[in-house]
């Protein structure tokens, strides 16, 4: 049975791997890759270089591993940095989150109805399989779902890695080709003299926070435990920091070194068999995106491009570090995400119950 692992794993097996040769082989592989694609200028290139590196090493049989606890560890950072950007204008604005909110309802509804009857025509998916393969993201929440489904975990897992590798690859070369990109650098300024008492209570109340909302199985934990404890904290002015922007290249690394790790149980062949199909899901996924972004554009007063990411079918942490990268409104493309997760997990078991019925 697949196992719903703690938020945040504290236990001796984990700091372990923290010292374990496939760590240290990720971490050998990651950083040489990573200076290269900044070498030549790839947009993300701390987290596209080792995402690449990693996950041909994946599948050429490596034996590498990231750990769940240096993994956690950098989603909090994430988290603190996004909360950077939230101050008591956000108020101001999040009366229209809700339409915004209401067409990503819509969109999801669309993307998996259109999306799932094409993977069940074309890729001859069984009708379950198709629906949690044709969900624009969750996939952790969704292989627990799926596995007490009886469906092909093997497909849905494919499908969804794949998406995310298209997604995370393409989207930013697309951004850094039409946006004028200014990305983290035009938030150099890291405020001098800081209360480290603040930072040590911003982690402290993420954690805690993380915990309590990990046990009531709460989705992207990670993250929306850090947003909402650090947002608190920092309009409240009971504790503020300013995590600098330079800490992001490390996130970057790490984070994009996990997604190349998922790929250890997959082989070539199996990669092969579903890139087809699977290029074809996320294609009417992101074009479907776009028009929920260009509909939202008629509501809200947001650049285009935090709009498409805001309705992208990538995974939630990837897709905060593009918006964090590009300085694309990360609070709002981060909220989004998580409603967009709330929601597919509330839609794909309503959709499998109507199957069954109908069966």
């Amino acid at each position: 049975m697949m196992q719903n692992n703690q938020a945040i794993p504290f236990n001796k097996d984990n700091f372990k791997q923290i010292f374990s040769v496939p760590f240290v082989l990720v971490i050998i592989i990651s950083i040489p890759s990573a200076i290269i694609a900044d070498f030549f200028n790839i947009p993300l290139a701390w987290f596209l270089g080792p995402m690449l590196v990693t996950s041909l090493a994946s599948l050429m049989g490596l034996k590498i591993k990231m750990p769940r606890l240096v993994l956690s560890s950098i989603l909090i950072l994430l988290g603190l940095y996004i909360g950077n950007y939230i101050d008591k204008s956000l108020f101001a604005q999040m009366h229209q989150w809700i339409w915004t909110s209401l067409i990503m309802l819509v969109y999801i509804v669309f993307s998996v109805l259109i999306v799932s009857k094409y993977l069940e025509k074309f890729s001859k998916y069984e009708k379950k399989t198709s629906i949690f393969s044709a969900a624009p993201g969750a996939l952790g929440p969704l292989m627990i779902l799926a596995e007490d489904e009886k469906t092909d975990l093997s497909q849905v897992a494919t499908s969804h890695l794949i998406r995310l590798i298209i997604i995370i690859t393409v989207f930013p070369f697309i951004v850094n080709s039409f946006y004028d990109v200014k990305g983290i650098e035009i938030a150099q300024e890291v405020i001098e003299n800081q209360n480290l008492q603040h930072l040590l209570i911003l982690i402290v109340s993420s954690i805690i926070l993380i915990y309590f909302f990990d046990k009531l199985k709460i989705p992207a934990a990670l993250l929306s435990g850090t947003l909402i404890a650090s947002g608190f904290l920092q309009i409240t002015e009971i504790a503020t920091y300013q995590i600098s922007p330079d800490i992001i290249d490390y996130c970057l690394l790490i984070l994009g070194a996990s997604v190349g790790c998922r790929f250890a149980d997959k082989t070539f062949s199996e990669i092969g068999r579903n890139a087809l199909h699977s290029f074809v899901a996320t294609f009417l996924l992101v074009v479907l995106g776009v028009i929920a972004a260009l509909v939202a554009g008629l509501i809200i007063d947001k650049n285009f491009f935090t709009l498409l990411l805001s309705y992208c079918p990538g995974g939630i942490y990837e897709v905060a570090v593009i918006a964090i990268f590009f300085d694309l409104d990360p609070e709002f493309v981060s909220f989004h995400h998580i409603i967009r997760l709330l929601m597919i997990l509330f839609i794909v078991p309503i959709m499998l119950k109507i199957i069954s019925k109908k069966a």
